[in-house]
């Protein structure tokens, strides 16, 4: 391992806005996020597999009257969206380094108020389709944690996904389905408040159009 990545590892285990394995709270935070981590009652949303957290740091900023946090199992994209949070004083922000199957060890039943799946890896082979951060078993786990009329968005490039996941939603109990191939040149184009992460930068400079869905579960 570099010694880059060893210090932004040791820099995660002293932020107070990275919860990890190491630390205590971390077998201590399933429905406690207000009183242990916030310190408030601001509802929360989460992005899965927020790599670097462009959108768990940049919805902070414009919602600071809501919480935001990003879960994923890689500590060097963690510790870019905790570095970010730190050095904009964003007291809204936490990341939490674990799977994404694993959500329900660490939040409570109707503890979320929003989920955002922005660019995940469309896990292509037909083997994989479990994998997929919109297949019917994260969906279900999805709408366990979720409040009533909660909001789940979802972003992508890649359109083989966005059809699978268009797919899916036909047999799942949703409601307020709204979707575009086009986000950009699309009415719903203001929903993502004009943040864009680092590779969704790359796609569209190459003339990828942006797949973008959003629905509430009965």
């Amino acid at each position: 391992m570099g010694r880059k990545k060893l210090l932004r590892f040791a820099e995660n285990g002293q932020a107070h806005n990275v919860i990890e394995a190491q630390k205590p709270i971390y077998k201590e935070i399933k429905g406690q996020w207000h009183a242990h981590q916030f310190g408030n009652d601001l509802p929360i949303t989460l992005e899965v597999g927020c790599g670097r957290g462009e959108y768990t740091t940049g919805l902070a900023q414009v919602f600071p009257e809501r919480n935001f946090i990003g879960v994923d199992l890689k500590g060097g994209r963690i510790w870019k969206g905790s570095q970010v949070a730190i050095e904009a004083g964003l007291q809204n922000v936490a990341f939490l380094r674990t799977h994404i199957q694993n959500l329900e060890e660490f939040f409570a039943p109707q503890e979320l108020a929003e989920i955002w799946i922005t660019f995940p890896d469309p896990r292509p082979k037909g083997s994989d389709e479990h994998r997929r951060l919109t297949h019917p078993r994260f969906l279900e786990m999805y709408q366990k944690l979720l409040i009533k009329g909660g909001w789940v968005h979802f972003k992508t490039d890649n359109e083989p996904l966005f059809d699978y996941t268009l797919e899916v939603l036909q047999e799942q109990p949703i409601t307020n389905l709204a979707y575009t191939k086009d986000l950009y040149t699309s009415p719903l184009n203001a929903d993502h408040y004009g943040i864009k992460t680092t590779y969704e930068q790359k796609f569209t400079a190459q003339g990828f159009k942006i797949n973008y869905l959003r629905f509430q579960f009965v």
